[in-house]
């Protein structure tokens, strides 16, 4: 079974960028399953709060996650045209301490998609985040993009995707990202 991790950049309730996260969960293919992580709980990053106290519960729990699955989906919102805040501070504590950064990130596989309710998906934001998955040393998948713009218009009001043109682009990403991640697990 090839298990991938995913993680919405968002804490709202009704997020868009959750329910492109859930949305992929139930088109996962044959063989693989898409485990639905949260931000919540994670504190602002404080490097005296690291020192005094270690790592807190909800980082460690998540990284131990993501080092014991075979992938990772980065499902990121677009906030002022780059990454969201919330979401990069995220990541800034599973990188802690840095002699954990290969456990968690190094050779990882990674894919990265986005819903924004502007014309332009979350195009600015996927960019963003390019250096960072880099530094860490992360295998970004690039045999696909999604960025879904006017998101608003592709799910009900319980989250539900509604727009089969979507749907089917949905599907052939995470086929296609499941395949290259069973491929490097392999």
């Amino acid at each position: 079974m090839t298990v991938i991790v995913g993680l919405s950049g968002s804490l709202r309730g009704g997020s868009l960028n959750t329910a492109l996260l859930k949305a992929a969960q139930g088109l996962m293919p044959p063989g693989a399953r898409l485990d639905v992580a949260t931000l919540q709980g994670i504190p602002l990053y404080d490097g005296d709060l690291e020192a005094a106290q270690g790592l807190p519960a909800a980082v460690t729990a998540l990284k131990d996650r993501i080092a014991a699955a075979q992938g990772l989906l980065l499902v990121t919102p677009e906030y002022n045209n780059g990454i969201p805040g919330v979401f990069k501070n995220a990541i800034d504590w599973l990188s802690r301490p840095s002699s954990d950064i290969a456990r968690v990130f190094g050779g990882r596989p990674v894919g990265l998609i986005g819903a924004s309710p502007g014309g332009f998906g979350t195009m600015l934001a996927q960019n963003a985040w390019l250096p960072v998955l880099r530094t860490l040393g992360t295998e970004l998948w690039t045999g696909g993009r999604l960025m879904v713009s006017r998101a608003g218009g592709v799910f009900d009001a319980g989250g539900a995707l509604t727009d089969a043109a979507v749907e089917k682009q949905l599907r052939g990403y995470m086929e296609g990202f499941t395949a290259y991640v069973a491929a490097r697990a392999a």
